[in-house]
C-alpha cells in the first residue's frame, strides 16, 4: 500500500453545527479536488450563547480529533469559535495552518454608500477581542448596527430556512437597521448565509449582503499553495462528515444546505476527547 503524501491529506473544517457548510460550499467551489473532513459539534450547539472557555475547550478537542484523522490544515468555520479560540489554537498547534473567520467589516466599510453597516452575529462574537479589533481597524467613520438574531441558528439547524418564524427573527433584526439607513449587511455567523435569500427578500435589492465564505476559501488556497499542500488529484475530492449528535439529522440537511452528501459518522464527547461511536 502506497504512503499518503502530505498534499493528499484532507482539509479539516469544523463548526458548532451546519453553519460551516456555507464555508465548505465555498471551499468546494474553489478547491474541488481536495478531500475534506467536516465536524459539526451539534451536541453543543449553539456556541454563540456559551462562554468563551467552553468554546475554547470544544475547539481544542475538535482540532485534536481532526489532526488525528489526518487533516493537513484546519478551517475554523465558526465566527464564535474563531473569536474564542483561534489565537490559542495557533499557539497549541504551531505546526498546522489555521484559517479562521472574522466579520467582513473591512469590505463592508469600503463599499457602503450610506456609511451605515449592519452586522448579524452571535453574542460571543460581538463580545470578543477579534470583533473589537476589526471594528477599530476598519470601521472608523462608519456607523455599525448589530443584532444577534436570537433563535436563528436553531432555525437553520432544523432546516427551517423560509418559515414564518425564521422570517420574523430576521425582520426583528433587519427592520431597525433598514430604518436607520443601513445599505450593507454582513454575515457574522457561518449559519446565516443560508438565509441570504430571505434576508434579500426583506431588505430589497438596494441593500448588499456580504458572505465571507469565498474569501475564506481563497485564503485556504493561498495557504495550501504556499505550503505545497494542494492536492494534485484529478477527481472530485471526497467528503466525510462527523457529528456529535444524531448522524441522521446531519445527513438529512446535507442535500438541502450543501447540494451533495457524504459519509456521516457519529461521535461522542468523553472527558474532553472525541470518541467515534
Amino acid at each position: 500500500m502506497s504512503e499518503t503524501l502530505p498534499s493528499q491529506q484532507p482539509i479539516g473544517i469544523f463548526d458548532s453545527g451546519v453553519g460551516g457548510l456555507s464555508v465548505l460550499r465555498a471551499i468546494r467551489a474553489e478547491l474541488p479536488h481536495e478531500d475534506v473532513l467536516y465536524f459539526g459539534d451539534q451536541a453543543h450547539i449553539p456556541y454563540g450563547s456559551r462562554g468563551k472557555d467552553a468554546v475554547r475547550d470544544f475547539s481544542v478537542g475538535i482540532t485534536r480529533f481532526l489532526l488525528n484523522q489526518g487533516a493537513k490544515l484546519i478551517v475554523v468555520a465558526c465566527n464564535t469559535a474563531s473569536a474564542a479560540a483561534l489565537h490559542e489554537l495557533r499557539l497549541m498547534f504551531p505546526d498546522i495552518s489555521f484559517v479562521g473567520m472574522e466579520p467582513a467589516v473591512k469590505p463592508a466599510a469600503e463599499t457602503t454608500q450610506s456609511g451605515k453597516v449592519g452586522i448579524l452575529a452571535t453574542p460571543t462574537t460581538f463580545s470578543g477581542e477579534l470583533y473589537a479589533s476589526v471594528v477599530e481597524r476598519f470601521a472608523r467613520g462608519v456607523e455599525i448596527y448589530t443584532s444577534s438574531c436570537p433563535g436563528l441558528v436553531e432555525q437553520i439547524e432544523s432546516g427551517a430556512l423560509e418559515t414564518d418564524a425564521t422570517r420574523a427573527i430576521l425582520e426583528d433584526a433587519l427592520n431597525p437597521m433598514l430604518a436607520a439607513g443601513v445599505d450593507t449587511i454582513v454575515m457574522g455567523c457561518t449559519h446565516y448565509p443560508f438565509v441570504i435569500p430571505l434576508i434579500q427578500a426583506i431588505t430589497g435589492p438596494s441593500v448588499r449582503t456580504i458572505d465571507p465564505a469565498p474569501a475564506i476559501a481563497r485564503q485556504t488556497r493561498r495557504l495550501l499553495t504556499g505550503s505545497d499542500l494542494l492536492n494534485g488529484q484529478s477527481q472530485l475530492g471526497e467528503l466525510r462528515f462527523f457529528t456529535s449528535a444524531e448522524p441522521k439529522n446531519l445527513s438529512q440537511l446535507l442535500l438541502t444546505l450543501l447540494g451533495e452528501t457524504g459519509l456521516v459518522t457519529g461521535v461522542r464527547w468523553e472527558q474532553g476527547s472525541i470518541i467515534p461511536d
